[in-house]
C-alpha cells in the first residue's frame, strides 16, 4: 500500500503513460468531454457516477447534431436524397455494431432503447415458449431488469424463477449454479459485470456450463461494454444486451445481439412500421431480421452517434482503458481499506472500476449530499439491486465508478470529500 500522497500521485501518473498505448495516452482524452470542464458548487465537477451513465465525448454530441442538421429524414421508406443518406448511416451504424460484439451477421443486431428493453424483448419473445414447470436461471446480483421481466414471464406462463447465491465478496458460487441446471432449465439471464459490486463473473465458463445442458444464455452487458472488449463468437452467449447511454453515447439507445438461429425462431414482440412485410385485415406477415424485431422509427440520430462512440472506445483502445482503470480501481481500494469507518461492498477477485461502500453509521445519501457539496458526483441508493443490497444486510450503498477519463486526482478528491463527511458526523 502506498500512503505516501507523493509516492501514489508518482505511481498514477506513470500507470496513466503505459495505459496511453498507442491511442496516444488516455490522459489528453478528457479534454474530448466538454462537460468536464463544469464546476459544481463553485469546485471542478469530479464525476465518478459512470456506472449509472457516462459523459460524452464531443464526437459524439456532434455525430447526433450532424444527422438533424444534415440528414434527418425516416429511414427505409423514402425514395428522397435524404431518406437514402439517412437510411444509410443508420444501417451503417449497425454494421459498426456488428463489429464491435463481433457478430458473425448483421441480422443479428437489433437496435433498442437500451439494456432494459433488450431484455424485455428476449423475456417476451423467447419467454413466449415456456410453459408450467419450465425454469429460469439468473443470479443473486442481478439488476431489476434482468429480474423483473423474468417474474413476469413466470406469472403468465407458471414457469420457475431460480437464483444463484452471492458468497461474501461478491463472487457468484459457480458449483451452486452448475447445480441449479437442471432438465426444466430453458434460459439462464446473467449479469457479466454487476452494476452494484463490479464483480466480473467468469461468464465463459458459465455458458459452457448452461450450453452442455442445451440451455440459452442471455448477457446484460450493460456494464462490461465501457471496460471490456466483448467478442459474443467467443463467448458463446445466445443474447448479449447492452445500453449506448454507459458507453460514451446517447441515451435511448442501446444493442441486442441474439443468434440468428434463435431470433428466427421468436415470435415479433412489438408491431408496425419496420417489423411488417405484409398486412391485411386477415393476417400480417413479418419483415426479416433484424427488423422483425424494430418495430416503429428508430432513434436513427442515437444509433448514428452511437457508433461513433464504439468507434471513439476502440480508438482509445481496451488494452488502454483496462489499465487505466486498474490503477484507479488499485489507487481508491487501497485509500479505502485505510479509510477508517469505511466497508467495502464487493471484494471480487475480479472486479470493474466500480468501488461500493458504506461509511460507518452514516446513510449513503447523506454522503451523497456531503460529496455532491463538495464537487464529487457518485450514485447512492439500491442500484436497482435490492436482492444484492439485502443479501449484504444494507440498505444502499456509495457507488464510485470510474471512466476512462478518470484520473487519480479524482481519487484523491473523493476521499478528500469523504473527510467531510467525517468531519460533520464524527465517529457516527
Amino acid at each position: 500500500m502506498h500512503d505516501d500522497p507523493k509516492e501514489r500521485a508518482a505511481l498514477g501518473r506513470a500507470a496513466e503513460k503505459v495505459a496511453g498505448g498507442a491511442a496516444g495516452g488516455i490522459a489528453r482524452r478528457r479534454a474530448d468531454f466538454p462537460i468536464l470542464s463544469r464546476t459544481v458548487n463553485d469546485r471542478s465537477l469530479v464525476y465518478l457516477d459512470n456506472g449509472a451513465t457516462s459523459q460524452k465525448p464531443q464526437c459524439v454530441i456532434d455525430a447526433e447534431a450532424h444527422y438533424y442538421a444534415h440528414l434527418n429524414a425516416n429511414v427505409h421508406r423514402g425514395v428522397h436524397r435524404l431518406s437514402q443518406e439517412a437510411t444509410d448511416a443508420y444501417e451503417a451504424a449497425r454494421d459498426t455494431a456488428r463489429d464491435f460484439l463481433n457478430a458473425a451477421q448483421r441480422e443479428e443486431i437489433v437496435f433498442v432503447r437500451g439494456t432494459t428493453e433488450a431484455i424485455n424483448l428476449v423475456a417476451n419473445s423467447f419467454g413466449a415458449r415456456l410453459r408450467a414447470g419450465d425454469e429460469i436461471l439468473i443470479t443473486g446480483m442481478e439488476h431489476h431488469s434482468n429480474i423483473v421481466p423474468w417474474q413476469l414471464v413466470c406469472e403468465r406462463s407458471g414457469a420457475v424463477l431460480k437464483v444463484v447465491p452471492v458468497d461474501d465478496r461478491g463472487e457468484l458460487d459457480v458449483a451452486a449454479f452448475e447445480a441449479l441446471l437442471s432438465p426444466r432449465t430453458r434460459i439462464v439471464g446473467l449479469t457479466h459485470v454487476s452494476n452494484a459490486l463490479g464483480t466480473i463473473n467468469p461468464v465463459r465458463e458459465l455458458i459452457a456450463l448452461a450450453h452442455a445442458r442445451g440451455v440459452a444464455v442471455l448477457l446484460d452487458g450493460a456494464q462490461a461494454v465501457p471496460h471490456l472488449a466483448i467478442d459474443v463468437q467467443a463467448l458463446d452467449c445466445d443474447f448479449y444486451a447492452f445500453s449506448g447511454h454507459k458507453l460514451y453515447g446517447p441515451t435511448g439507445t442501446g444493442v441486442l445481439y441474439g443468434r440468428r438461429a434463435l431470433l428466427e425462431a421468436m415470435p415479433p414482440w412489438q408491431g408496425g412500421g419496420d417489423m411488417i412485410r405484409q398486412v391485411s385485415f386477415a393476417r400480417t406477415t413479418y419483415n426479416d431480421l433484424p427488423y422483425k424485431f424494430e418495430a416503429g422509427t428508430p432513434n436513427i440520430a442515437g444509433a448514428i452517434a452511437l457508433a461513433e462512440a464504439m468507434r471513439y472506445v476502440r480508438d482509445v483502445g481496451f488494452d488502454a482503458i483496462a489499465a487505466h482503470e486498474s490503477a484507479l480501481l488499485r489507487d481508491a481500494t487501497e485509500r479505502a481499506r485505510a479509510f477508517a469507518g469505511l466497508r467495502l461492498i464487493g471484494t471480487a477477485r475480479e472486479k470493474a472500476a466500480i468501488l461500493s461502500f458504506v461509511l460507518a453509521d452514516v446513510h449513503a445519501h447523506d454522503v451523497g449530499s456531503i460529496l455532491d457539496h463538495e464537487g464529487v458526483a457518485v450514485r447512492t441508493g439500491h442500484h436497482c439491486a435490492m436482492p444484492l443490497m439485502e443479501r449484504f444486510g444494507v440498505a444502499a450503498t456509495v457507488r464510485a465508478s470510474f471512466a476512462l477519463y478518470n484520473t487519480h486526482e479524482d481519487v484523491a478528491a473523493l476521499f478528500a470529500a469523504l473527510e467531510k463527511v467525517r468531519e460533520v458526523f464524527g465517529d457516527a
